[in-house]
């Protein structure tokens, strides 16, 4: 009997404690569904706006700007959060923070004992949590206000793991004024990263959010000092710390101090923090580097602001990798005078001569053209545009890596002529030339003097490509930016390799006389331009490892009588290259495959013909390259006493004669040497009786151009030059106008006509019979 009463007791008591279990269940799966039902119609989703950071190449802060708050809130990411700060604030603030689930009944509870009997808000019982609700959703403190902190805790907890609370909750402690977070008061009040501070800094920053107001930065930073050291004895007690580093730590007397955050690199930090999206920006920039060029472009234009030069942009890439690792927008950022805040390096401005070594490159991958060739340099006129040198004179036949080195105008924009100027528009579409893409349609031959323009980080691209076997890739900004994946061909690595061979020749105008005699001159491969008005001044080079670009002038388009390329922006690039590299401790270019040396004429740079006594070594791409035999000097048949010379046809009615050589001089050539009064060899006058016509020597009108429409002056009597060309015989030109004879001159005698408005027919007759008849029309207009 006792033995089943004992039994049933036991019975019993199982089934109340399985009711009680399903009770509790029940009750806790409806406390839950209830939570979720409040949790989906009471979200609690806040979205924190941080400051945003521009880091440099080695993590260290660039920049830094408020976020839209106007606060102080630099992010503090995973990895920034030592042990030691864990277990500081752990210690100090939520002991039980990884137990609980957001709420601690336990200290919710003594919390309300001790409000009750004291009469008074005495104890908050908050855990991290509910504090990191509090910071997210600021309200009055009231016990209606507190309930709905502890809701809010319950959904953080429920939505984000401990660490991710605890990481959120660090960057949103208040230390006083608009500072918030610990890494910002770190950076501000101590200058350094969190991961660094020593363990009474540390006491110092997890002592103040609970009194930011009475424990802010001011003169007197006692009150700092004595937090810390009650602190340090409380983590002593704790055994929290090593007692000989908390004792170390009790001797540092902390002043800190209201710091400015690093401002540099500003334009490009200012230019990161509207493009890309996160708080975080981390660029590829090189702080020492960074530095140094600030302080070579300051002084420079310090020097040059007495030529009334204020300003100068500078960019640095890495040739591997095309990441940008020094920027610098302008010479001092906060110069108003000057409008330092403009950034020049996305500016858009005439490039001056810096595109002419694509214009070559191309041609020697089109095969029309190599190092060695020679080119003439001499008047031109194309199509009524007359382009004009440097030196305002002309340097007859010269080879073209000559002209190129000379940054001669004349003999390129013969070359643009003959390659077509939408083919040459094509790689610096590829290269994203963007305004020369926008305006193409309305570019001619002046494009390659400057008449285009063009941003320095797009020169600083092109030549970057260069320096990386004529492959264009996008410049690397900062790091989501890397990994972009497109190349383009610009041009061949042969034609590559034997451009930079020519941009690396120092016996050149455009090398700074500062730089001719210095032995720490850096080898680098480089050219300058000056815009029109000399209003720009480019010096762009490369060697291996970086491609410089540098432009100076001024922002406001005033130029300079001093401004020039040669004086101004390459002094520049050659300290900047000193900065930022050894160039002595690795090897210069190898030739690639597909470049050939060969024997070529001096006088032409053709493959030597049989009475070419003079050769030189030239470069060539194999299989491109297009091979002529020189013709510089052409057999003609005289009278032994070089009176005359004579014709197949002629030569019959000749008592005597020999063969000669003589010069085989075109009529453009010709004609300089004619107009420049150069003394040249060249064959006698053909017989005279001789009935023979030579049609390839007839007279040409090259001034005004046939079918030209010419647009002139209304209030201007001397309008249009007549000119033509004809072979060394002719002495004398006789002009016709709408077919009534006008005017005779000598050969080399300049003359003018107004002409009348309309159609008008030009004629031109030389005292050899030779005549041509060209068409123009004229519309008068008052300029």
């Amino acid at each position: 009997m006792k033995f089943s009463r004992i039994s049933a007791y036991f019975n019993n008591r199982r089934k109340r404690i399985r009711k009680a279990t399903i009770a509790v269940w029940l009750l806790s799966g409806g406390l839950f569904l209830i939570f979720l039902l409040l949790d989906y119609v009471f979200p609690f989703k806040k979205t924190i706006d941080y400051s945003t950071l521009v880091m440099d190449s080695g993590g260290d802060i660039l920049n830094a700007y408020l976020s839209e708050d106007d606060k102080w809130r630099l992010f503090l990411a995973a990895e920034d959060i030592t042990d030691d700060l864990k277990k500081a604030i752990l210690y100090k603030e939520d002991q039980y923070f990884y137990s609980h689930p957001g709420v601690n009944p336990v200290s919710v509870g003594r919390a309300l004992i001790q409000n009750v009997i004291s009469g008074k808000r005495k104890s908050g019982a908050s855990t991290i949590t509910m504090q990191l609700a509090r910071l997210l959703n600021p309200k009055e403190r009231t016990y209606g206000n507190k309930v709905i902190e502890m809701f809010n805790a319950l959904q953080l907890e429920y939505h984000y793991s401990k660490d991710d609370i605890l990481r959120l909750y660090l960057n949103l402690l208040p230390y006083g004024g608009n500072i918030e977070g610990v890494k910002s008061a770190s950076y501000i009040y101590f200058g350094k990263d969190p991961k660094l501070l020593s363990l009474a800094e540390l006491a110092g920053l997890v002592a103040i959010p609970n009194r930011p107001s009475s424990l802010s930065i001011k003169n007197d930073n006692e009150p700092i000092n004595q937090a810390k050291d009650k602190w340090l004895v409380k983590f002593q007690e704790a055994s929290l710390f090593p007692s000989h580093i908390i004792n170390l730590a009790l001797t540092e007397e902390l002043n800190p101090k209201r710091r400015d955050l690093p401002n540099q690199a500003p334009h490009l930090s200012r230019r990161l923090k509207r493009q890309a999206e996160n708080d975080i920006i981390r660029t590829f920039v090189d702080y020492e580097y960074q530095k140094r060029i600030e302080e070579i472009a300051a002084a420079h234009i310090k020097r040059l602001q007495y030529l009334n030069v204020t300003n100068t942009a500078i960019i640095v890439i890495e040739n591997e990798t095309r990441r940008v690792v020094s920027y610098v927008g302008s010479a001092n950022f906060y110069n108003e005078s000057s409008a330092g805040q403009v950034d020049g390096v996305p500016a858009v401005r005439s490039p001056g001569s810096t595109l002419k070594p694509l214009l070559y490159a191309l041609h020697y991958d089109k095969g029309t053209l190599t190092p060695k060739r020679r080119i003439a340099d001499v008047q031109m006129n194309f199509g009524g545009y007359e382009p004009e040198n440097y030196d305002n004179s002309f340097h007859g036949w010269i080879s073209s890596e000559e002209a190129l080195k000379q940054s001669l105008n004349v003999p390129t924009v013969h070359l643009l002529n003959e390659y077509g100027i939408m083919e040459f528009i094509e790689p610096l579409q590829s290269a994203q030339f963007r305004t020369i893409e926008k305006t193409k349609n309305n570019l001619g031959l002046s494009l390659i003097l400057g008449g285009c323009g063009v941003a320095l980080e797009e020169l600083a691209g092109l030549y970057a490509a260069f320096a990386n076997e004529g492959e264009y890739q996008p410049l690397s900004f900062y790091e989501d930016l890397d990994s972009i994946n497109f190349s383009s061909l610009i041009i061949s690595r042969q034609a590559a390799y034997i451009l930079t061979e020519i941009l690396t020749e120092v016996t050149r105008p455009d090398l700074p006389d500062s730089w001719k005699d210095n032995p720490n001159r850096p080898r680098v491969a480089w050219k300058t331009g000056t815009s029109f008005g000399r209003r720009d001044a480019w010096s762009i080079g490369y060697n291996q490892k970086f491609t410089v670009g540098v432009w100076a002038g001024n922002f406001s388009g005033e130029g300079a009588p001093e401004l020039s390329g040669v004086g101004v922006a390459a002094p520049i690039l050659f300290d900047v290259f000193n900065v930022i590299d050894d160039v002595s401790t690795y090897d210069w270019y190898e030739r690639p495959s597909g470049v050939d040396r060969i024997l070529v004429c001096d006088e032409t740079g053709l493959l030597p013909n049989t009475f070419c006594n003079n050769t030189v070594v030239d470069q060539v791409i194999e299989g491109v390259t297009i091979p002529s035999i020189c013709q510089h000097l052409k057999p003609v048949l005289i009278a032994p006493d070089s009176s005359v010379s004579y014709c197949m046809t002629c030569v019959k009615d000749a008592k005597d004669y020999q063969e000669a050589l003589f010069p085989n001089h075109s009529a453009e050539m010709l004609d300089y040497f004619r107009t420049e009064k150069i003394t040249y060899s060249k064959a006698p006058d053909h017989y005279r009786f001789c009935e023979r016509v030579f049609p390839d020597q007839g007279l040409e009108i090259v001034s005004p151009v046939d079918r030209l429409e010419y647009y002139v002056d209304a209030n201007d009597e001397k309008q249009i030059q007549l000119k033509a060309q004809s072979p060394s015989n002719a002495s004398k030109y006789f002009w016709y106008i709408n077919d009534v004879f006008y005017k005779s001159v000598s050969r080399n005698e300049e003359i003018y006509f107004t002409p009348s408005e309309g159609k008008v027919k030009i004629s031109c007759s030389d005292d050899r019979g030779r005549n041509q008849d060209i068409m123009i029309t004229v519309k008068k207009v008052n300029f």
